[in-house]
């Protein structure tokens, strides 16, 4: 558990800086990697990548209100949490959730989903 609490920290500040190297990094280097987010369902880590180098940087900001980290023996965990973002002057409520494996070269998400109300 520990380490995947160090590991999303660093995270959380690639999204705010829109730093799409760590991000694409983060996630599992395979065709089975996949992220659904509001607007898009990604497949595969080329389409996560894409979709991170492309994305604008404005309105990242976010305040996380509920944050849960679970691991599953030493080699399986999840992420999920609650945020709330300001976008065009209203709150925005919104959830998201990661799946971690570890691999010979560390932690990875292999499954993500983010959602707003």
């Amino acid at each position: 558990m520990a380490e995947l609490e160090a590991l999303y920290p660093k995270y959380e500040a690639a999204l705010m800086a829109n730093d799409a190297e760590t991000l694409t990094e983060m996630f599992w280097a395979s065709p089975h990697a996949m992220r659904f987010g509001v607007t898009e369902n990604l497949y595969g880590i080329n389409e996560i990548e894409a979709f991170r180098k492309s994305r604008s940087p404005a309105n990242l900001a976010r305040i996380v209100r509920r944050l849960d980290i679970v691991t599953f023996g030493r080699d399986f965990g999840s992420i999920t949490l609650e945020f709330e973002r300001a976008l065009n002057g209203k709150i925005i409520s919104g959830r998201q959730s990661q799946v971690w494996a570890r691999f010979p070269e560390g932690w990875r998400i292999v499954a993500a989903h983010v959602s707003v109300k």
